[in-house]
């Protein structure tokens, strides 16, 4: 099935996901294929605003998760490795405004975000699971998301080369 995007599923899944979830030490055939299916989810991979919303980046994270992402789990003593390989992604430019600007950082973010949840990752190729776990763990019961209806955007993000 195809599915229409803003970007190449298979590039962003390469040139993006990969990379930014090595550079931090949160990769893995799950990872990869839950965050590429995120940004389908939330964006369709094109959208870098929310309409009517809070929410920026593919990813779509609202600022209120990225601010509790930092003070609430980045900024703890635990997290004293993950820190340093996030703090690698960024510009000069505030934090906040990455998550438009900064592809790898945005994605980095919306890992931190789901590396909080915990149940751990479904099997990579299960698009039901990282679909339900995308709306459970990232969209949470309150937002849009429709993890039935996503199911086809996380079978591309497994399909993607």
């Amino acid at each position: 099935m195809t599915v229409c995007t803003g970007l190449d599923v298979g590039q962003l899944k390469r040139e993006i996901v990969l990379p930014t979830l090595q550079a931090i030490a949160l990769d893995g055939p799950a990872a990869v294929n839950l965050l590429t299916g995120i940004a389908l989810a939330e964006s369709r991979a094109a959208y870098l605003r929310q309409f009517n919303g809070p929410a920026l980046g593919l990813w779509q994270m609202e600022p209120a998760t990225h601010e509790d992402c930092w003070n609430n789990f980045l900024h703890a003593t635990a997290q004293a490795a993950l820190t340093p390989r996030i703090r690698t992604l960024l510009s000069p430019e505030p934090r906040l405004r990455q998550l438009v600007s900064n592809l790898r950082y945005a994605c980095a973010m919306a890992r931190v975000q789901v590396f909080r949840a915990p149940a751990p990752l479904p099997p990579a190729t299960d698009a039901a699971a990282l679909s339900a776990y995308h709306k459970q763990f990232y969209n949470t019961a309150l937002g849009a998301a429709n993890a039935g209806a996503n199911r086809t955007l996380f079978q591309a993000a497994i399909d993607a080369m």
